[in-house]
């Protein structure tokens, strides 16, 4: 994965899940921005202590972006 930090953390602790990731599998469609998962332009998916949380069911390859996400972060994923 590769990591971009944001120039402000807008008062909030710095840790790896406030800064902005750009997923090297997917560079241009999947990005972590402070604990949301954006698939796309869409908020697809929340990061909450070592969960995961999946609001709803997607598409396919949005589903990729969401199980890629949860295994490279280590992370227990919840479907609601």
């Amino acid at each position: 994965m590769k990591i971009y930090q944001p120039s402000e953390t807008y008062g909030r602790k710095v840790l790896d899940l406030t800064m902005i990731r750009k997923c090297l599998r997917y560079q241009e469609n999947l990005m972590l921005i402070d604990d949301k998962v954006i698939s796309y332009t869409t908020h697809v998916a929340t990061v909450k202590r070592n969960e995961l949380i999946q609001w709803q069911k997607w598409s396919q390859t949005t589903q990729k972006h969401i199980n890629y996400v949860a295994k490279e972060l280590g992370l227990e994923l919840i479907r609601s």
